[in-house]
């Protein structure tokens, strides 16, 4: 069963929600929006979330006052990077909340991923085919939110988003839950020798099989004939958290991807470098 439900309410832009975290821990708000419901003219049509794409800074802070009016957490509480492809883990907090909702000078500087146990505070990424990935402590009322494309994944940038949480608020890996949402599927995501022998060396980390001096690429990657591969960022993600200590039946993962769902969802890949970005979010309402 799909774990992101398409959302469409009259005069708020399209969303797709973690519905059946959110239906569990009533006090939880996550998602990732789609590309429907906003201001933005092509090529960035029409809920471009991103200020770092050459669209016009006051649509897209539109689109995220649009967005933010499509949850329970108010605008002031979205708080934003600048995302680099990096592994820094970033701890949000009072202080931090709210940070790059308006201008990229504001936000988080060289982050991918944040965590927090506050409440009213929205972790928001932002992507265009790369990973996102949910993390929630239910005993403690922790969020994280961790952007992966491939360099952030070889980087094991999940793992270090687990064990920022385990060390600053105590929990449990095997207490948490993860998702992964909507992102690029190996049906559409070609990649080189390169990134593979990098993907490679994050298997033999993993401890995984190896096979003629190369790990077993398994449900992660297959070879295609013209010397290039076929990558599944979501699986790689997967076993990355469950070597981390997140429960394999703790982990829900879309399947949805961006590459062929280009109606609902910006594709950096499909649409040549040239496109928005969807926004994730995750947050919790003050009881």
């Amino acid at each position: 069963m799909e774990p992101f439900c398409k959302t469409d309410r009259p005069g708020l832009p399209t969303v797709f929600v973690l519905e059946g975290w959110m239906r569990r821990f009533d006090f939880l708000e996550a998602g990732v929006s789609s590309r429907l419901g906003g201001v933005s003219l092509a090529p960035y049509a029409s809920l471009n979330c991103g200020l770092h794409v050459h669209d016009r800074a006051e649509h897209v802070v539109e689109n995220r006052r649009r967005l933010a009016r499509a949850t329970r957490l108010p605008f002031e509480a979205w708080t934003y990077a600048e995302q680099v492809h990096g592994r820094r883990v970033a701890v949000v907090t009072r202080r931090e909340r709210g940070a790059g909702r308006e201008s990229r000078s504001q936000a988080l500087q060289d982050t991918d991923a944040f965590a927090t146990n506050e409440p009213d505070i929205a972790l928001c990424a932002l992507f265009a085919d790369c990973v996102p990935i949910y993390l929630f402590d239910p005993d403690h009322r922790a969020v994280g939110l961790a952007h992966a494309g491939w360099k952030g994944t070889v980087q094991k940038i999940a793992m270090d988003t687990i064990d920022t949480m385990t060390q600053t608020f105590g929990s449990r890996p095997d207490r948490m839950l993860a998702a992964i949402g909507p992102s690029i599927g190996s049906c559409c995501y070609e990649v080189d020798e390169r990134v593979i022998r990098e993907v490679d060396a994050v298997l033999r980390e993993l401890s995984l099989a190896v096979q003629d001096g190369r790990p077993e690429s398994g449900a992660v990657y297959s070879s295609r004939n013209n010397g290039k591969f076929m990558l599944d960022l979501q699986q790689l993600n997967r076993q990355i958290m469950i070597k981390a200590g997140i429960l394999p039946s703790n982990i829900e993962i879309s399947r949805l991807c961006t590459g062929c769902h280009t109606e609902w969802f910006f594709s950096h890949r499909k649409e040549a470098g040239t496109t928005g970005r969807m926004a994730a979010w995750i947050g919790m309402v003050s009881s």
